[in-house]
């Protein structure tokens, strides 16, 4: 699985992530999508700070690049306070855990993400420090061993998951707000793409009302291809500027987007090839379904927890492939899109049991 994957949601790698940090809002008046979370980090922003109290406790769990990275910077900017950004798997020792806390001022914020993958030990003294302000620390091992209790300034813990189930009860417990986040809708995304356009000067120097409109529905021929995640959308938005400078003269336009994708071998339904390969293999090789993951990944070639965390999920969202006790199973939704018929359930046993018929691909 090549992780430069254009329309996956997760992490691009150091240069991806400056980009996007270039394009984060900083308040939460900014922030587009997500109202129901945005009402509740208002409310709660709102009062803490009024009783001058560091931030509750927050727990965000989603699919990757929808958001959560960022509202750790504008909760930290709201509060007018320092922001520390780690990872579980960064936090190996206590003693990784133990620098850190001891550092933070009053009303800081903590950003862990991946936080279900932090060690059972350090969720442990991560109990004390999230609920009385205080981290106890052994001194030395064995029959001379000691505990010393070392105070810490109140501070606010931002969690981020991906696999919120893998967190331990005792520890989701202690998160004053936890909320999960939900795929963008296309407005949203809309939204969200004409802001990013405007910070990347990407044409800003003709405003006719015909240019305005193409401009438009070509960043709305991007939000269609984002999969409703906003890392995405921003990512689609600065391929199509580099191509666009490169072919177009700097011009955006619906033309220009479907060129700049294709090249990168993105569909008008933002499908890439990896995920066209794993619709052809069920259908073709395993006659539509049901089948297990193990052995789509295996006549694949590829790795079945990457095809259930950055293939699967994106595909159940738009009705192409429904997971059953039997395992994976095309739906007669994806026959068009693969050029194919649906066979009804009377005529299955004409056709060898396949769910499809006829191959245009």
């Amino acid at each position: 699985m090549p992780i430069d994957r254009i329309i996956s949601g997760a992490s691009g790698g150091d240069d991806d992530d400056r980009l996007n940090k270039s394009l984060r809002p900083l308040r939460l008046d900014e922030y587009v999508g997500q109202p129901k979370l945005v009402e509740k980090l208002s409310i709660t922003l709102d009062a803490v700070k009024a009783r001058s109290e560091p931030m509750e406790h927050v727990l965000l769990h989603g699919p990757p690049g929808l958001g959560k990275t960022t509202l750790a910077h504008i909760i930290a900017n709201e509060m007018g306070t320092h922001l520390t950004v780690t990872a579980g798997p960064a936090l190996t020792k206590p003693g990784d855990l133990v620098g850190i806390l001891t550092k933070m001022q009053r009303g800081d914020v903590l950003f862990v993400d991946e936080v279900h993958r932090l060690p059972v030990s350090l969720e442990e003294y991560l109990y004390s420090a999230m609920e009385d302000f205080k981290i106890d620390v052994q001194i030395d091992s064995g029959m001379h061993a000691k505990t010393i209790t070392l105070p810490l300034q109140p501070f606010a813990l931002l969690g981020a998951t991906t696999r919120a189930g893998l967190l331990s009860g005792p520890m989701r417990a202690r998160f004053g707000i936890t909320h999960n986040l939900e795929f963008y809708s296309e407005d949203d995304l809309l939204k969200i793409l004409h802001r990013s356009a405007a910070l990347l000067n990407m044409d800003s120097d003709d405003p006719a009302p015909a240019k305005t409109k193409s401009s438009l529905e070509a960043l709305r021929a991007i939000a269609t291809r984002s999969r409703g995640t906003p890392r995405i959308a921003n990512r689609l938005l600065r391929r199509v500027r580099d191509y666009s400078q490169v072919r177009a003269n700097g011009k955006l336009t619906p033309r220009i987007v479907d060129e700049a994708l294709e090249l990168e071998g993105v569909d008008g339904l933002g499908l890439d090839e990896l995920d066209r390969k794993y619709l052809r293999a069920v259908a073709e090789v395993y006659k539509g379904g049901p089948v297990g993951l193990e052995a789509v990944a295996a006549t694949l070639g590829e790795d079945a927890g990457t095809l259930e965390d950055m293939v699967e999920p994106y595909l159940l969202q738009i009705g192409f492939l429904a997971r059953t006790r039997k395992g994976r199973q095309l739906t007669e939704k994806v026959a068009g899109f693969l050029g194919m018929t649906f066979v009804t359930e009377d005529d299955r046993s004409a056709s060898g049991d396949s769910l499809f018929t006829g191959n245009d691909i």
